[in-house]
């Protein structure tokens, strides 16, 4: 037997290659076949489950940057208290006004953070024992006059001078509902109240109700309720500024370790905030106000703080004029026992007489209908549950809340809006209520099917995912029928083949149409969840196609011949080589910079481990038989792998391939092309 005249080194690529060859010269004999997917189908939930699921993350609570709360602290004011009176006193009329309307103030935030009970205790009335569950189910409205924000209000307001007649406020069942309450030019609410359990602090529904805030660039106050739940705090019906006097040091370090928090929460959202009586400009500050509604805690400092606000920032806009035409928007459409068909509805501007005709929008077409009989409830009285009997007036005059007596009105929706014609204003009234009735969102050829409860609230969903660049190809009001199932599953683009509910129902017998279908859907009574729902399905939706892809489709390949790596010289040739793009494959052929082949990979090992896959950046140990290291390939050099050119075109045009991929695949075009100008065209 001859002497072994091999180096140490050349031994070592030797028994690699071998190792190599003997373990997987089967598997690789036939390595360019396609690669079947390991990925396991996982298991749909059904739609029950996923409200589930969905009940679950809208009580989670949204966690706060410790760098908010930081900045929070450093730059809150020095002072133990602040000062309410100079406050109040810089929001006060600085001269008589002409005549205003009441300033319509919407109620938004989670579920049970205390909304309808901090309107109760401003009204005095109980509609949170009375709701079902405890949970508003209807949106309400109720006038709330100024003797009786005077009277809650108490020293905080006593000897100041406010023009507005008192307010009328508006409870909704959800921040959803907010959205199709709109009014001329935007948003119905003048300004809003942001309600926040102290103790809690943000949840998914806290930060859909700023966002939507935030688009329809309304004005809002934080009331941060519950504050008696903070341990040892001794609450009672006053001003906040006045019980925080009474608290021990220990309560007052655990309330501001809670505020803070919920200052952190608001500056992660953008908006500095700071305790009402602390703030030094309320143009660029968002005011909190600590409340209890069970005891009545903090109510006067927030009545006070709403009526400032309303009457410095929004004197212009709440100027009515009785002789107008009335202007409203529809809360609800509901059958009433004794009424029959009847409009909840927000009158903001103009007047509204018994036996107007008035024009209503509806998803289609307007529709003119007379006025039976026109309601109003007494003063502090919500409209959902009225302690006394609707009072029957001949006139009612912007702002306020009314029920209207109409026939044939079923096709009127929440949030439409409403006209008295009156005066010869028919054509002038028919074109505003169109406009106002149209579903404003921008629609593609290729996109998601969205349904939702209202136009408000579906245009809120559709600015979602207009902002995550998610296309819609139809978007209508109303619960998930057998038809748009229909609908949405001829959509061929199986990225945007999904339904979208939000705040929507959904019959078995559907349910069971999309299953057969085989059509996604997503329904959700938070968009936050449902928006994240539907991007998770979407990337793991992109990433099986991309396998499917990559198994019928050869996707292009950079790699380096490191320095120093030459393995063993040939047959076959073992060297290191570094991805520079796209994913090396067992099996492929490697070409060279000039378009000639160099030789078909039989196996890559990475980490002492044999792959069938080396990804971009990874540094693996390739066998390829032919070549000699130093003749037709060497250290340096830039290899390709060779993909055919009817995949390179349909790559190019149509496929799926990462920004690393294209650039690769325009290399490869551009050397191919040196032998064949036409390639890949």
């Amino acid at each position: 037997m001859g002497s072994d005249d091999r180096t140490a080194e050349e031994m070592m690529a030797d028994e690699m290659a071998d190792e190599l060859l003997a373990e997987f010269a089967d598997e690789f004999e036939d390595a360019a076949e396609p690669e079947a997917s390991t990925t396991e189908p996982e298991e749909e939930l059904s739609l029950e489950e996923k409200k589930r699921r969905s009940d679950a993350r809208a009580d989670a609570t949204v966690e706060v940057s410790q760098e908010s709360i930081e900045k929070a602290k450093a730059e809150a004011k020095k002072a133990t208290e602040g000062d309410a009176d100079a406050a109040l006193g810089a929001l006060e009329a600085k001269s008589d006004t002409a005549y205003q309307r009441h300033p319509i103030v919407s109620v938004l935030g989670h579920v049970d953070h205390g909304k309808t009970s901090i309107l109760d205790r401003i009204r005095g009335s109980k509609v949170f024992d009375r709701e079902a569950g405890a949970i508003t189910q209807h949106i309400g409205a109720s006038e709330v006059p100024m003797e009786t924000l005077m009277e809650r209000a108490g020293p905080l307001l006593s000897g100041k001078k406010f023009g507005v007649p008192g307010l009328l406020c508006i409870d909704t069942p959800g921040h959803h509902a907010f959205s199709s309450l709109r009014g001329r030019g935007g948003q119905l609410a003048d300004i809003a109240v942001l309600v926040v359990d102290l103790t809690e602090g943000f949840k998914p529904q806290t930060v859909e109700s700023i966002n939507i805030l935030k688009r329809a660039k309304t004005p809002f106050i934080v009331a941060a309720n519950k504050v008696d739940r903070i341990e040892g705090w001794k609450t009672g019906d006053k001003p906040f500024i006045l019980n925080v006097k009474a608290q021990h040091d220990d309560v007052l370090a655990r309330f501001d370790e809670k505020f803070y928090q919920l200052i952190g929460a608001l500056y992660d959202q953008g908006l500095p905030a700071e305790r009402y009586d602390r703030v030094g400009d309320f143009t660029k500050q968002i005011a909190i106000v600590p409340t209890c509604a069970t005891s009545g805690e903090g109510i006067p400092d927030l009545l006070a703080m709403l009526v400032g606000l309303a009457q410095k920032f929004l004197e212009e806009r709440l100027e009515s004029d009785s002789d107008l035409p009335g202007e409203g928007t529809v809360l609800e459409v509901k059958e009433d026992k004794g009424l029959g068909q009847t409009l909840d509805v927000v009158l903001y501007a103009g007047s509204i007489r018994k036996d107007d005709r008035i024009l209503l929008g509806t998803q289609g077409e307007p529709i003119e209908r007379t006025i039976r009989a026109l309601l109003k409830p007494s003063p502090n009285d919500d409209m959902r549950d009225a302690r006394k009997a609707f009072e029957d007036a001949d006139e009612v005059v912007a702002a306020a809340g009314i029920k209207l007596v109409c026939t044939d009105v079923g096709d009127v929706v929440s949030g439409a809006p409403v006209r008295v014609l009156r005066g010869g204003n028919d054509d002038e009234a028919w074109e505003a209520v169109e406009k106002a009735s149209q579903i404003n969102i921008p629609l593609k050829d290729n996109g998601v099917f969205v349904k939702a409860d209202t136009i408000g609230s579906l245009e809120a969903m559709a600015g979602e995912l207009n902002a995550l660049g998610i296309p819609i190809r139809n978007a209508l009001v109303g619960d998930i029928s057998k038809r748009d199932v229909m609908e949405a599953a001829a959509m061929t683009d199986p990225l945007y083949r999904v339904l979208l509910g939000f705040n929507v129902k959904m019959l078995p017998s559907v349910e069971t149409e999309a299953a057969e279908k085989e059509l996604p859907v997503f329904a959700d009574r938070v968009i936050y969840s449902l928006v994240e729902d539907y991007q998770e399905w979407l990337r793991k939706k992109k990433e099986e196609l991309d396998a499917e892809q990559r198994q019928t489709r050869v996707h292009p390949c950079k790699v380096l011949f490191l320095d120093g790596c030459s393995f063993r010289q040939r047959d076959p040739a073992v060297f290191g080589v570094r991805v520079l793009g796209g994913q090396l494959h067992t099996g492929r052929m490697l070409i060279r910079q000039d378009g000639k082949d160099i030789g078909r990979i039989r196996s890559i090992q990475k980490d002492n481990e044999t792959v069938k896959i080396a990804k971009m950046g990874d540094e693996v140990a390739i066998s390829v038989p032919g070549p000699t290291l130093g003749r037709q390939i060497k250290e340096g050099d830039v290899l390709y792998m060779d993909i055919p050119a009817g995949d390179a075109k349909w790559l190019y045009h149509e496929g799926n391939i990462t920004p690393e991929e294209r650039d690769v695949l325009e290399e490869m075009m551009a050397v191919k092309r040196k032998v064949d100008r036409f390639w890949g065209m």
